[in-house]
């Protein structure tokens, strides 16, 4: 009979179907702390393009169908000096190449129909990532994760049209509404270590951050991800080559 370690890993078990309204709960749970960071940043952003001279309703539709945070900001700004469409592209491109990262480890093969699949795709934010890329993360099903970037969906485009709406008395800068995605990002962060309290990864991470910002400042971003993606890559291998060895 051949061996287990033969035979090879057996198959993930499919996650179980909770039912539409506990995942629906577990969902909202999951997204409160994120609402906390997303809905006054959507506030801020709905009170900018007020103060930029468009309509109220057009924070609605920047933040319901373009859906991607900063470039917001930075497509408001193209938009109202009438960039052209490459130069938009190409902007867009740069910001939102961190989610090419992202897809590697983002549970879209739990997420069920192809229209399902579609938007969670679409719906993959920064804050998504953040809260399913976790060990507990694991249980969560097809429903859940849909109810989970819809919520968060709902918070920003929610909050860029209260924003809008308040456009004329909310201030067009207000103390602290810029750092609440940093504070969320932060307390995310740590609860991702207090669950793996793996102390190697957050090091690689700040020495590409490091890398990135005195060796190509104009260019940080898209060198630390690479650094670190090429970091994790050799982790790994040695670490599975350790594995064989032993």
């Amino acid at each position: 009979m051949p061996s287990a370690e033969r035979a090879g890993p057996l198959p993930a078990a499919p996650v179980p179907d909770r039912g539409l309204v506990p995942d629906l709960v577990r969902a909202l749970k999951d997204s409160g702390s994120v609402g906390l960071g997303a809905f006054p940043i959507g506030v801020a952003f709905g009170v900018l393009v007020v103060h930029s001279g468009l309509e109220w309703w057009w924070a609605s539709v920047f933040s319901s169908l373009i859906f991607a945070g900063s470039l917001e900001f930075l497509f408001l700004g193209l938009v109202l000096a009438a960039a052209p469409l490459a130069s938009i592209a190409v902007t867009a491109f740069l910001v939102n190449c961190r989610h090419v990262f992202y897809a590697l480890s983002f549970p879209l093969h739990r997420v069920r129909g192809r229209l399902r699949k579609g938007y969670s795709t679409f719906a993959l934010t920064d804050e998504a990532y953040a809260v399913t890329a976790g060990e507990a993360a694991r249980s969560f099903s097809s429903r859940r994760i849909l109810w989970l970037q819809g919520f968060v969906h709902l918070y920003w485009a929610g909050g860029a049209t209260t924003g809008a709406l308040l456009g004329s008395v909310v201030p067009a800068q207000v103390t602290g509404l810029d750092f609440a995605v940093t504070a969320l990002f932060t307390v995310l962060a740590i609860d991702a270590f207090r669950d793996r309290r793996d102390i190697p990864t957050p090091l690689l991470a700040l020495a590409c951050v490091l890398v990135g910002r005195f060796a190509f400042p104009d260019q940080m971003l898209p060198v630390a991800f690479t650094l670190f993606t090429a970091g994790l890559l050799a982790r790994h291998a040695w670490t599975r080559r350790g594995s064989t060895h032993a």
